[in-house]
């Protein structure tokens, strides 16, 4: 799938605008950014490109970062090992981020009420579903796999994309055609 038409904006601060990547995927482009301590942040398909310079040819981290999301498309990785840069989230909301990273692997959900219980707060299921919301890592950090109690729960890049995700994951029959 080629990029779309897009244009800058601004990124959360913080973020370093120098080491972006735009991966092409089924679902359209996946915009990555790292630091030498990791990933940074991950915008998803539909998102506006990065305000910085995008590199047509990564290095280092950003070339891992880049690999890897591609290798998850294709079907070939399972599981990051990408290092997550967590500078960008603290408290409850990086014990959550972090819970989900380590503990809920590919084809696996979790509500956002257990996740809420392995970040140390079983009552937190609301405040589980906004971390969800502002996750800088989608994907990378695969808040695809949190749903509610009694359904799917909401995502970022839509119902429609989580679906898909998670059908590439095996947890959902596979969609005949993404965004149709």
């Amino acid at each position: 799938m080629s990029a779309p038409d897009v244009r800058p904006d601004e990124y959360r601060s913080g973020v370093d605008e120098r080491d972006w990547a735009a991966v092409d995927t089924p679902l359209g482009v996946v915009f990555v950014s790292t630091t030498d301590a990791g990933v940074q942040g991950v915008k998803l398909p539909g998102s506006r490109a990065p305000a910085a310079h995008v590199s047509s040819e990564p290095t280092g981290v950003l070339a891992a970062a880049v690999d890897e999301i591609r290798a998850y498309f294709d079907g070939q990785l399972r599981s990051f090992t990408l290092p997550i840069d967590w500078s960008r989230v603290d408290g409850f909301r990086r014990r959550v981020l972090s819970a989900l990273y380590e503990g809920v692997p590919f084809g696996s959900l979790i509500s956002y009420g257990d996740l809420g219980a392995r970040a140390g707060d079983p009552t937190a299921a609301r405040a589980v579903g906004e971390a969800m919301a502002a996750n800088p890592y989608p994907i990378v950090v695969p808040c695809h796999r949190v749903v509610a109690s009694d359904g799917l729960g909401g995502f970022g890049g839509g119902l429609d994309m989580k679906r898909w995700l998670l059908a590439h994951e095996g947890v959902l029959p596979p969609m005949l055609d993404f965004g149709s």
